[in-house]
């Protein structure tokens, strides 16, 4: 089983702890993503189960062996990094096959290997090129095809997509999901993106601070954050967050009632923090939903969809609203409608999520 155990990860610069006692398992052909933002630890993390980052305290475990003082080399992994690493003086082909030149591979062996895995990444017809005649995602595509040839255990990729423009990114991101689902490799890929997390996750973890603040697939983080860290970093734009009291009748947002699925009496009086969903309102009422009253501020259209800037009381707020071909009819939104089944709360002290129940 090629899976990844990391078992109380810690790392320390001296008395500087940087992470802080990760408990993570990755399973055998499992996609997971670290996402989170900057400085927050997770290439360090990577970088320790690489090898290129000694392990302060804990256990790393790779196929069921424990990996902490192997060298690099000895752990059948191979890394994708963020600046390519291409060797400029060697075409695709040697740039491909220089791992497998180095572990003394019989040369038919390594033209065998280039070969079907160029194929696979359409870079048959840039074998004989070099670096600085490709294009950023040709040459994304040979560091990865490097690490393919190798046929290892594991993938890890720092932030390999961070130097693309937003349209190569897009395109990179849907070969490398395909090139996942046909090579089967376990996998584990840092992003600050948290779009790049949604999209290509089979279970997201996203950390903060040198922790781990939840782990899940990409819908159960969207759809039950476990913290107003979570809510307010995944989704595009992210989750709105006001604050509200609880009363009989749901929760109290400035001069506004939203109501919820049952609030008890032990419960009101009660500080919180309520989350909405950008895409989760309407500009029209419905039966379960409440009025947001709003002072809009922008209208950004995006073609189909539109996003609306605006303000409740000292919050400031996005929502998304249909198009349909035009804006005129958005300027001159005065309120929106919330569900009150798809409302979240958090403790207004700790952040954590809460259910009425709770």
């Amino acid at each position: 089983m090629s899976g990844v155990t990391l078992d109380g990860i810690v790392k320390a610069y001296g008395a500087l702890q940087v992470v802080h006692g990760i408990d993570l398992t990755v399973a055998e052909k499992e996609f997971v993503v670290l996402v989170g933002p900057s400085g927050c630890g997770k290439s360090t993390t990577l970088r320790m189960v690489a090898g290129l980052e000694e392990i302060t305290d804990g256990d790393l475990w790779i196929d069921g062996r424990r990996m902490n003082r192997v060298a690099p080399k000895d752990r059948d992994v191979a890394m994708v990094f963020q600046n390519y690493a291409l060797y400029p003086h060697l075409n695709v082909a040697e740039n491909m096959a220089f791992g497998l030149r180095i572990r003394k591979t019989p040369k038919d062996e390594i033209k065998t290997t280039i070969d079907d895995v160029a194929e696979v990444l359409g870079l048959t017809p840039y074998l004989d090129r070099r670096p600085a005649d490709l294009s950023g995602g040709q040459r994304q595509r040979v560091a990865m095809g490097r690490a393919i040839v190798r046929h290892p255990k594991v993938f890890l990729f720092d932030e390999p997509l961070s130097n693309l423009d937003a349209k190569l990114r897009t395109q990179m991101r849907a070969e490398i999901k395909r090139l996942h689902n046909r090579l089967g490799v376990t996998s584990i890929y840092v992003t600050h993106d948290q779009v790049e997390a949604m999209t290509l996750a089979d279970r997201i973890v996203v950390m903060n601070d040198g922790r781990i603040e939840q782990v899940g697939t990409p819908m159960e983080l969207f759809n039950n954050p476990a913290n107003t860290f979570v809510a307010g970093f995944l989704g595009s734009p992210p989750m709105n967050q006001m604050k509200a009291t609880l009363t009989d009748s749901g929760a109290r947002v400035g001069d506004a009632t939203i109501r919820l699925n049952g609030v008890s009496s032990a419960q009101t009086g009660r500080d919180v923090i309520l989350g909405i969903r950008p895409e989760h309102v309407s500009l029209s009422p419905g039966e379960a939903t409440s009025a947001l009253p709003i002072a809009l501020d922008l209208v950004e259209p995006l073609g189909s969809e539109a996003l609306l800037h605006a303000r409740h009381g000292e919050s400031n707020l996005v929502f998304k609203a249909e198009t349909r071909g035009d804006i005129h009819h958005l300027s001159g939104v005065g309120e929106v409608h919330v569900p009150a089944h798809l409302v979240k709360l958090f403790d207004a002290t700790t952040g954590q999520a809460l259910s009425l129940g709770s």
